[in-house]
């Protein structure tokens, strides 16, 4: 595999990063692009991508902040060209209108991709439509129990209005990509790292449905978060991504911490929509940024 990267930015336009260009015989057959969401909202930068690579795959994908090596910015286009030797490619698609569809939309990507020689699925998905607990289990379902999958929910900074992802096309909302990856030579690695520390005492779930939790030890959940928060609260949804729930989640191979960030909130009934499922009876646990890093 060989790869080539670029970043754009308003005031420098494209530039290629590092000594390692593909060469005329190394055509990449995809192309990653992340960047800001109303960046990728102008259809000209589509265009200048395709001319770049008149013959990849092309994936776009709004963010939450653009990562090139150790540094983050934000509303530019981070690039990255891959030229596979041995491996091929099979795409999924489908189109989300509403968080009730997560399941089914899992399942309908799955069943998409042929599943001989299936060796990694890489998944893509609107940031904001999305249960992914329920995205996930539609996918792990459908697919060969050995195939792991990485990738995840696309952002919108700390906007929260709409979220954009296009596959050889320019992006749009309600999007959702999945890349199967066949080739017996193919090895993937995946890890994450967290970026919050626990505080505060332990609470309990008491009332919830699927990504929608209304009461923490019976109490409005909205209300008490906003206590934690204070100041914070009037920045909300887009203050809640320095302060998530991190939950004690019991599965087959034990109990496991998970962090749940949040989408959205609703004053008038005092609840607070996250990115993956909040079970009743579960223990939570505030959580807030760190910016130490090991």
């Amino acid at each position: 595999m060989k790869t080539e990267q670029r970043h754009w930015t308003q005031n420098r336009g494209w530039q290629n990063l590092g000594s390692s260009q593909l060469t005329k015989d190394q055509a990449p057959q995809l192309v990653l692009v992340f960047g800001g969401r109303k960046v990728l909202e102008d259809p000209a930068h589509y265009q200048e991508i395709k001319d770049f690579y008149p013959e990849a795959n092309i994936l776009m994908c709004s963010t939450a902040g653009e990562i090139i090596d150790t540094m983050v910015y934000d509303d530019s286009l981070a690039l990255t060209a891959i030229h596979f030797e041995k491996t091929t490619l099979q795409i999924a698609k489908a189109v989300i209108t509403d968080q009730s569809e997560s399941e089914s939309k899992g399942q309908e990507l799955a069943n998409q991709l042929p599943k001989d020689g299936l060796v990694h699925a890489l998944i893509f998905t609107d940031g904001l439509k999305v249960n992914g607990t329920a995205l996930v289990k539609g996918l792990t379902d459908n697919l060969p129990k050995e195939i792991t999958v990485t990738g995840g929910m696309v952002g919108d900074g700390a906007n929260f209005e709409k979220t954009l992802i296009g596959f050889n096309q320019e992006p749009a909302e309600g999007q959702l990509i999945l890349i199967g990856l066949y080739g017996s030579e193919l090895r993937v690695g995946h890890g994450s790292m967290g970026g919050w520390d626990p505080f505060g005492p332990e609470r309990t779930i008491t009332k919830s449905e699927h990504n929608v939790l209304y009461e923490l030890d019976g109490q409005p959940a909205l209300e008490l978060y906003k206590k934690y928060l204070g100041d914070e609260a009037a920045g909300l949804p887009s203050t809640g991504l320095l302060f998530p729930l991190s939950l004690k989640i019991n599965t087959d191979q034990g109990e496991v911490e998970v962090v749940r960030t949040l989408l959205s909130v609703d004053e008038t009934n005092q609840s607070m929509t996250f990115a993956g499922d909040m079970p009743e009876g579960t223990s939570a646990k505030l959580m807030k940024a760190t910016l130490n890093v090991s």
